[in-house]
């Protein structure tokens, strides 16, 4: 039976039909259906293609189910739909939602706190996608929700006591992510409200039946309510009270925790852990298909690690030649064996993995690492680039060294790396310092992203002095993984910075010149304003580019990062609107013919 618009009133006694105007609620989940389909950037199986933004019924869209009365949302349902993208925050607004899932596809990016919104939703499953970031304490705002299943995703942080307040739920399923810290259930909690047996956190869920939290990084105690839940499974942790609930799946894993009692350790060092009384075991495979490089070797080609090229508190940069006549890059993360826990070394071993699988010729290969303990080093190699930094031929030498068509050409080659690591690696890469400085140019002067902050990051202090487990959590060491490594949008941000770096000659701060971002905004409002962006060393601009250019910077530089596009549609806009030919440097200006050639060799 075909659904009207709005609600149909039979009128007996004028035996006429009043048809009331769709009301705005209904607008509002057209409005809000609209913002997820934007956020979705890949849908090749086309689930989405019929929604159009002209039907003001969504209610025979695929995936979208409405009561038969008021036409409002109560479904949403594209599981295995091959769906690419983010969460939009407008989901919030589909208050009369009942079911949403999305499961076994790859949205990214972080759980809108919104989704507390949605006060009317029973069942909630964005399982097996890459979603990142804490779970979202707002979602204990949701009464009446009964299953709740985020398995299989990137999740980290606590697992929030709010949950305790989800008194209809019946099903819980956190299970592999990398959530930590110990289970809210204690006094400590940050929960203030209790029940009447004064029992706070998961404990208070009294309904519910199936609950997964295995293979995660979670510490402490196992609640002893949790006897009570009928089907359960916490394997793959480390609870203190190791028991039936906690044994170690036999399976290869790197998450197995062992009592130092047993007698059994990690081989590959002395670990220091929370109490003294666990480490994790290292899978040793993790890297067997890593390139393994002595400390001998890497010492000779490096004259004796004595030719270093850049230092900070936690790293040391060398540069060296090897036997082959490569050049490469030698990072030795400072951190002795006294600092080094277990959770670093399995961190350390995942981000090897993370790097060795990069591949695009604008990103600087890592040819492999070196880890030993006598002396206690943690290396890693990477193919060096010998022309020097971006940043430094931008602003640290004399004269133009770097034409416009040139510039431009390194523009788009590091849009087409971000667009490779943010969109054709699964899961993204996003770098964790994106700036001109990490940039590295090639002897034709192609560029190269070198990711030297990641292993810095890494080694934030004081959280390795002051043991792995502070306070019942990891500290700092997963977050600020989260919150420098996957912030895609971060890296949209910083390449519209190194975009005005390029075109104006500008360093992003300068003492004289203050902040490169807040005088661009001046001149980015109005298109008769770009010229005055220009680095005034340069005399063949194209203008047309220059326009094109400093649009995408205004997207780029967005204040609000959820609106910032992804580096897939930037990487696009310069592809087609940007002519690095010849014959387009020719006819801009005769004279920067032959620089224009060597450029586009």
């Amino acid at each position: 039976m075909a659904r009207l618009l709005g609600v149909s009133l039979l009128v007996a006694g004028l035996g006429c039909v009043l048809l009331v105007a769709p009301s705005e609620s209904v607008a509002d989940d057209v409005s809000a259906l609209l913002a997820f389909k934007k956020a979705i950037f890949e849908d090749p199986l086309s689930k989405l293609s019929d929604w159009n933004p002209k039907d003001e019924d969504p209610c025979a869209w695929t995936g979208v189910g409405c009561t038969p009365l008021d036409s409002r949302v109560v479904t949403l349902e594209l599981a295995n739909s091959s769906l690419k993208g983010f969460l939009a925050l407008e989901i919030e607004s589909l208050s009369s939602l009942q079911k949403l899932i999305l499961d076994h596809n790859t949205l990214m990016g972080s759980i809108p706190k919104g989704i507390g919104k949605l006060t009317n939703l029973i069942v909630l499953n964005l399982s097996t996608n890459q979603l990142d970031g804490p779970i979202p304490s707002e979602i204990g705002d949701m009464p009446k929700i009964s299953k709740i299943d985020l398995r299989a995703n990137r999740l980290d942080g606590a697992i929030p006591p709010e949950l305790g307040k989800l008194t209809s739920l019946t099903e819980l399923r956190l299970n592999n992510n990398s959530l930590t810290g110990t289970i809210p259930e204690s006094n400590d909690s940050t929960m203030v409200s209790t029940n009447s047996d004064g029992q706070i956190g998961l404990c208070r869920l009294t309904q519910l039946t199936d609950m997964d939290l295995s293979y995660n990084y979670l510490v402490g105690d196992v609640p002893t309510c949790f006897k009570q839940i009928q089907r359960l499974s916490m394997v793959g942790n480390c609870f203190e009270n190791n028991g039936t609930t906690n044994r170690p799946d036999n399976q290869s894993g790197l998450r197995r925790c062992k009592s130092r009692s047993s007698g059994n350790s990690a081989t590959w060092t002395r670990a220091i852990s929370w109490k003294e009384n666990t480490v994790i075991s290292i899978d040793d495979d993790l890297l067997a298909n890593v390139p393994k490089i002595s400390r001998q070797e890497l010492a000779e080609a490096c004259e004796d690690f004595s030719n270093i090229i850049g230092s900070s508190h936690d790293t040391v940069v060398y540069k060296g030649t090897m036997k082959d006549g490569s050049e490469i890059a030698v990072v030795s993360l400072s951190a002795s064996v006294h600092y080094w826990t277990s959770y670093v070394e399995l961190y350390f071993q995942k981000e090897v993995v993370e790097m060795a699988r990069l591949n695009h010729e604008n990103v600087a290969k890592m040819m492999g690492y070196s880890k030993e303990s006598d002396p206690f080093s943690r290396m890693l190699v990477f193919q060096y680039p010998p022309n020097g930094t971006l940043y430094e031929h931008l602003h640290d030498v004399e004269g133009c060294q770097l034409s416009w068509p040139r510039r431009m050409k390194i523009a788009l080659s590091i849009a087409r790396a971000l667009r490779y690591l943010h969109t054709e690696m699964q899961p993204p890469f996003a770098v964790a310092a994106l700036t001109s400085s990490s940039v590295y140019l090639t002897e034709d002067f192609s560029p190269k992203i070198i990711d030297f902050e990641r292993w810095r990051a890494l080694l934030t202090k004081p959280g390795l002095s002051s043991g792995t487990i502070v306070n019942g959590s990891f500290n700092n060491i997963m977050d600020s993984r989260h919150r420098r490594f996957m912030d895609v949008q971060a890296n949209t941000f910083a390449f519209g910075v190194i975009l005005l770096e390029l075109i104006s000659g500008r360093a992003p701060v300068s003492k004289d010149t203050g902040d490169l971002v807040d005088w661009a905004r001046k001149h980015l409002d109005q298109a008769e304003e770009f010229s005055k962006l220009v680095d005034p060393k340069l005399r063949n601009a194209n203008h047309e580019n220059l326009g094109i250019v400093c649009n995408v910077v205004n997207l780029c530089i967005d204040a609000e990062p959820c609106r910032r596009p992804s580096m897939n549609m930037i990487a696009a806009i310069l592809e087609e609107g940007i002519d690095t030919s010849a014959a387009t440097v020719l006819r801009d200006s005769s004279l920067a013919w032959a620089e224009a050639e060597i450029a586009m060799s």
